[in-house]
């Protein structure tokens, strides 16, 4: 009988984590939500983790959330069912989804949540909200609208269109395509991983503030602080040391 959890799994400086509840495609719970939300900060708090990867256990991604959990108080529940991906989208770390198979629903906003998705060939990005008569929530449409455009957005909420993996690279909801979604995923944020991890943290932040800017001077003025606090760090005077040499040697 399989246990509904989320596996953490180190691979050097990313962590792998898996929503596991494979009899069920990895329906979001309200437990799963809650694990899914304390695994993230866990992983922002281990200072030995520079990337995130988030995948589901065979054969899914994630099948969307269980409604059934909701109870007598619908909002409320709702909203802890989305505190899992929420910490997803809200974490200061590098995050990259691998996508296995299907994401379905709450499923496709995990995926969404994150700042790369790999798919895999059994990728399915699936929105299937109005298909059971009831409204997109999470920010889907946000989210969706804003990463492949309202077109595809439209087609996808309004239209009941399902993107496989090559139509889901065509329209850019995924960055790349790979046989092994979740080693790809990983090689992906091993490279994130490899930057300091303060440096990581502070570059997302700063491009989530430049995406909601309208002037290139005001981009410019919000990287200054960080950039000049960059080239203090211990980390740039070692990398800055060792371009030299290696040009020195040539």
């Amino acid at each position: 009988m399989s246990t509904a959890e989320v596996v953490f799994e180190r691979r050097g400086a990313v962590a792998v984590v898996t929503v596991s509840d494979p009899e069920r495609r990895n329906a979001l719970t309200l437990d799963l939500s809650q694990a899914l939300a304390d695994t993230i900060a866990a992983c922002e708090a281990d200072a030995g983790i520079g990337a995130v990867v988030v995948t589901g256990a065979a054969p899914a991604f994630c099948a969307g959330a269980d409604l059934t959990q909701l109870g007598a108080s619908r909002e409320e529940g709702l909203r802890r069912i989305y505190q899992g991906f929420l910490a997803v989208a809200n974490c200061s770390l590098p995050t990259v989804a691998a996508v296995n198979g299907a994401a379905v629903g709450a499923g496709l906003n995990l995926a969404l949540a994150c700042d790369l998705r790999v798919a895999g060939p059994k990728a399915r990005f699936d929105a299937r909200f109005l298909d059971l008569g009831i409204h997109p929530g999470g920010g889907m449409t946000w989210m969706l609208q804003r990463l492949v455009g309202p077109q595809t957005a439209k087609a996808m909420v309004l239209f009941g269109e399902i993107l496989d993996a090559d139509a889901a690279l065509r329209n850019g909801l995924v960055w790349s395509t790979a046989e092994e979604a979740v080693a790809a995923a990983v090689e992906l944020a091993g490279k994130a991983a490899s930057a300091p991890r303060e440096l990581s943290v502070t570059t997302k932040s700063s491009m989530r503030v430049t995406a909601g800017l309208g002037a290139h001077g005001d981009a410019v003025e919000t990287e200054l602080v960080p950039q000049v606090a960059s080239m203090d760090s211990p980390a740039f005077a070692e990398r800055l040391a060792a371009l030299k040499s290696r040009i020195h040697r040539r």
